[in-house]
């Protein structure tokens, strides 16, 4: 089977995770992604652990999948003989530098343009290329911050609250992704390559989107709503008599089906909730009524009276218990790597299914410099070339 990327070519300068976790999106569509690290250190998150599987940390086992390494010192005056043939041969260039840094080195995108004229050079910083703090070094939790999130996330009245997965830094790259798969699109339709600027701050600031729009309406800033949604009622978590669950009562129609599957009459005729309106008006109230009404039945009861009547409900699952889940083995989400020093590694499958070319994992996380000489001699330098840069220090051993 031909997978959709086949062909395309990324040249991975990132490092961390938003930029490994874009180019690992397209590996698993078929792409050949070569990531450029530094000899001796590697990514980042090489480093972040515990836990370590096999000597290399589950966190870079996690967004690193379908490429290969190839480790260069970049400040070596030699390397641009390596770098410039791999800007050649790549349709795609993913970089997450502090603004200039590339260009500092001589392959910034005017010059990289050169080298490849219809490059799609993509670059992921903290706060964008422009502006009074292109150059402010951010990492994921600075922009859940300055971006608002941490400001709506969290109990009523109480301290600001991080998202509890990076999330500034999964969406920039998600984002990054989508830019060049649009770019893309256009080189295919003009022959034009183009540059593009993403960041963590404008991907945080995109996803705010209702919080966003209510702030535009009124000029007040949202604040935290805690575990309940700030204009839906009830739409929140809930204790029951043995457990946390989620309940989404989205719309009035279900709010009336939500009442007659419980057997809530009176309930649904009180008309302080008879509109979402009014019972986000009155929230306090409903959830003082339904507490007592939740506490007498366990989850799982919970869940067969109003599943079946389309009411959107569900337990607060670890992800132990997440990952035992029928439907995500139906879903094939849980797949296994084989690594040479790791043994046997679980990572999370691509989330989408494909009728005709679905994603597939081809390749383990590389070990640091695993491809030098791979790579290399692919690129045209014979055995005594090699040699020579590994000699000078320009590739690691």
């Amino acid at each position: 089977m031909t997978l959709p990327l086949a062909g395309m070519r990324v040249l991975d300068f990132s490092r961390a995770l938003t930029g490994p976790y874009c180019t690992q999106m397209f590996g698993d569509m078929g792409a050949e992604v070569i990531k450029i690290e530094q000899p001796e250190v590697g990514d980042n998150s090489r480093a972040w652990g515990p836990p370590f599987e096999g000597g290399e940390s589950s966190y870079y086992l996690s967004v690193n999948r379908n490429k290969r390494s190839v480790s260069i010192n970049m400040r070596h005056p030699r390397a641009a003989q390596i770098l410039s043939r791999l800007v050649a041969s790549c349709d795609v260039l993913i970089e997450n530098f502090v603004p200039g840094a590339l260009e500092r080195m001589g392959f910034g995108y005017t010059e990289c343009a050169l080298i490849r004229p219809d490059i799609i050079y993509c670059s992921i910083s903290g706060f964008g290329q422009v502006g009074p703090d292109r150059n402010r070094a951010a990492y994921d939790q600075i922009a859940q911050g300055l971006g608002g999130l941490m400001s709506v996330t969290g109990e009523p009245d109480g301290a600001p609250m991080r998202v509890g997965i990076a999330i500034a830094d999964l969406v920039a790259g998600m984002h990054a992704a989508y830019a060049v798969m649009v770019a893309a699109l256009h080189r295919e339709k003009t022959g034009e390559g183009q540059y593009i600027d993403t960041s963590l701050l404008a991907g945080q600031l995109a996803i705010m989107t209702y919080q966003a729009a209510r702030y535009f309406a009124t000029g007040e800033a949202p604040k935290t709503s805690g575990n309940h949604h700030p204009t839906i009622s009830p739409y929140g978590v809930y204790h029951a008599k043995d457990a946390w669950f989620n309940l989404a009562v989205g719309s009035d129609d279900l709010w009336r089906r939500f009442c007659d599957a419980l057997g809530l009459a009176e309930l649904k005729a009180d008309e302080r909730f008879s509109t979402n309106r009014l019972r986000s008006e009155h929230r306090p109230a409903l959830n003082a009524f339904l507490a007592p009404i939740f506490a007498l039945h366990t989850v799982a009861e919970l869940e067969a009276l109003l599943a079946p009547s389309g009411i959107p409900i569900g337990a607060v699952r670890d992800l132990a218990a997440a990952f035992q889940d029928p439907q995500v083995a139906a879903l094939d989400l849980i797949q296994t790597i084989q690594h040479p020093t790791a043994g046997s590694v679980k990572v999370v499958g691509p989330p989408y299914r494909f009728s005709k070319t679905p994603g597939s994992i081809r390749r383990y996380p590389p070990r640091l410099g695993e491809h030098n000489d791979e790579l290399l001699a692919e690129l045209g330098f014979d055995e005594g070339e090699i040699a020579s840069f590994r000699a000078d220090g320009v590739i690691g051993l």
